[in-house]
């Protein structure tokens, strides 16, 4: 094998991650549930009822069951992905006569590559699902706070589209730096040490300046959508109590998922640049 990236690997081992990711998809979809069966079921309750109390239960127990199922599956699905893709690096590297300190660091990198795979891909496609899930269900609720979500969700668009090239540009710095960190431990040299790991923060440093201006930027729409909600939805009309706590919860999840999908976005990004290094 001469490609290891995201990409390589799904087409490889294509069935066994199709089928934890089709379990995402199916835990997402009844996280998305969630608020708006709380919003009937206090309804029910208000009115003496309680089907909506059986059907939020009901809900929790799927969700219970399918998310264990997909947790006891990913371990021993990528566990063993990682072990054969490892030994297939290392053979590879130690024919082509790469140094053992840069081997090292590739296996390294090989590591974030299947955790990406076995943590972050079920989190960013849950993401996907649920602010997908949100909008669909927040349009036929209050076409207003559809609104309000739909538009914090392209702000996070715009902000990554315009950062993507740099956020690339200092993940490669950063990947420059660290395949030197055995190197520079080998030296037994203070001063090399030093530099290799000021030069190292470097990088994390001006990585987390770059995360921190999107961050600022993001939870400014994030809290006007919290004030927004709840005022449109009883402006609109939404007159029961249930549904408005659904809507302010909706909205509450949305910015939530929002807030993690930075975060992946990243972790994307880094990745691109690490399957480079990877690909021989």
């Amino acid at each position: 094998m001469t490609v290891i990236s995201l990409g390589s690997l799904f087409l490889r081992f294509r069935w066994r991650i199709s089928l934890t990711l089709t379990l995402v998809i199916v835990e997402s979809l009844l996280e998305v549930l969630y608020p708006l069966l709380i919003g009937f079921a206090i309804n029910d309750l208000l009115a003496e009822r309680y089907d909506g109390l059986v059907h939020l239960g009901m809900l929790g127990v799927f969700s219970v069951l399918i998310g264990s199922a997909r947790r006891y599956y990913d371990t021993r699905i990528y566990s063993g992905i990682y072990r054969q893709v490892a030994v297939e690096l290392v053979e590879r590297e130690q024919a082509a006569g790469t140094s053992v300190s840069r081997t090292s660091a590739h296996t390294n990198l090989l590591t974030e590559v299947v955790d990406f795979l076995e943590d972050t891909m079920p989190e960013l496609i849950g993401a996907l699902v649920a602010v997908v899930g949100i909008l669909a269900v927040t349009v036929g609720l209050s076409v207003p706070v559809f609104l309000g979500c739909l538009a914090l969700l392209l702000l996070v668009l715009l902000v990554y589209t315009i950062t993507a090239g740099r956020n690339y540009r200092l993940n490669a710095g950063y990947n420059n730096q660290y395949e030197k960190a055995i190197d520079a431990i080998a030296s037994r040299r203070r001063d090399r040490l030093t530099n290799h790991f000021h030069r190292l923060m470097q990088w994390n440093v001006r990585l987390s300046d770059l995360e921190t201006l999107n961050y600022a930027v993001f939870w400014i729409g994030a809290v006007a959508l919290l004030l927004f909600t709840p005022y449109s939805a009883i402006s609109a009309g939404v007159l029961e109590y249930g549904l408005v706590f659904s809507l302010q919860l909706y909205a509450f999840e949305f910015i939530g998922w929002l807030s993690d999908l930075p975060l992946h976005i990243q972790q994307v990004i880094r990745l691109r640049e690490i399957s480079k290094r990877l690909t021989g």
